[in-house]
């Protein structure tokens, strides 16, 4: 990406010097006398002014103005548009002098001041005036692009690290879910094998399902939100092995539904917190998990009882970490989610809504 920007800037200021150069000359050559004198003074002052603006843009805008040394960079600018000033002055006084226009133009300005012989314009002092004021207008664009081009390669740098830090939450949200969960699980099927051997067997090849989802599939920065759904049905199948008749589980999950891209693992937590905190083996408890989906938003809902032996406020942390959710989602879904999180009445209950922004497989 860095070598495509690099080649696209190349390409685009090759461009422009391109048009510069010959449609100047297409337009003399096309309406005018054709003859390429007139063109010397035009290309000299580009060629000054091309130079003040790359010594700006490749040199004093990144290594003085940018890092926070603007005085040496305002001293050196206003250093560099003198110097420039008077290489042009000498290429045009000796270079480029032409007596039989210089007579011509003395005539000229004889005719305008005939009537006023004592008065003499200014000619000089204008060509100085607009020679600084075109280096300061050349000199602030190029000051302008070099913030512009530092701003976007810090976005780019922020993006970066956050994807960066995305993944190195995936990797530890899977990481927490494997030994606890796959410990617990592998002795529950264990269990049935002497009970139930076709349920193991079944139990097995969900494990299995889940296992290759975490090992590869997440791997990637989005999923299909029905690849999702199947890694969460396979957990919540296994989550079951281990319920009591005391609890009463309900999952509803859409059936027919647009296949949006979504992250990976991102409803999970929400999941394993209720199945920690909703499940009681002493006094009825409940689990209910739905999930809707309505024009271009994802609406996820997991609401659990708490039981008595649980501790105050231990509904609000799961083993993975709600906090961590939060974060993940600000990074994935800034100012395009919304997670309500309420425990009243010895019921838990969280609900988020993304917009996927039609985003589809």
């Amino acid at each position: 990406m860095f070598n495509e920007n690099k080649k696209l800037q190349i390409f685009l200021h090759m461009a422009a010097w391109a048009i510069i150069v010959f449609i100047p000359q297409y337009i003399i050559n096309t309406f005018g006398d054709g003859n390429p004198k007139s063109l010397y003074h035009f290309y000299t002052n580009i060629a000054i002014y091309g130079t003040l603006f790359y010594v700006n843009y490749l040199y004093l805008v990144p290594q003085l103005f940018l890092k926070n040394k603007k005085v040496m960079y305002f001293t050196l600018a206003a250093l560099s548009i003198l110097v420039l000033y008077f290489i042009l002055l000498y290429i045009e006084s000796t270079v480029l002098y032409d007596p039989e226009r210089q007579r011509q133009f003395d005539e000229i300005m004889k005719q305008l001041t005939k009537d006023k012989p004592d008065i003499k314009p200014p000619i000089r002092e204008f060509k100085i005036l607009n020679f600084v004021f075109t280096s300061i207008l050349i000199s602030g664009f190029t000051l302008g692009l070099g913030v512009m081009d530092k701003f976007a390669q810090n976005e780019k740098q922020r993006k970066e690290l956050e994807k960066e830090k995305l993944n190195s939450e995936l990797a530890f949200l899977k990481n927490q879910i494997s030994p606890h969960f796959f410990f617990n699980t592998l002795n529950n099927i264990y269990s049935l094998i002497g009970l139930d051997t076709k349920e193991a067997q079944e139990s097995v090849l969900k494990l299995s399902k889940m296992m290759r989802y975490l090992l590869y599939e997440s791997e990637q920065g989005e999923t299909l939100l029905s690849h999702e759904i199947s890694f969460m049905n396979n957990y919540i199948d296994l989550m079951k092995l281990r319920l009591s008749p005391r609890v009463e589980l309900n999952v509803s999950f859409p059936v027919n539904f647009p296949d949006y891209k979504v992250p990976p693992l991102l409803f999970i937590p929400f999941i394993e917190n209720a199945f920690k905190h909703g499940v009681s083996y002493r006094e009825q408890s409940f689990i209910d998990i739905r999930m809707a989906i309505e024009k271009t938003s994802i609406i996820f809902v997991a609401q659990n009882s708490i039981g008595k032996s649980s501790q105050p406020g231990d509904g609000q942390h799961s083993g993975i970490g709600l906090e961590n959710v939060r974060k993940r989602l600000n990074l994935l879904y800034p100012e395009k989610h919304q997670l309500i999180i309420e425990n009243t009445n010895g019921i838990y209950r969280i609900e988020l809504t993304i917009q996927t922004q039609n985003k589809q497989a």
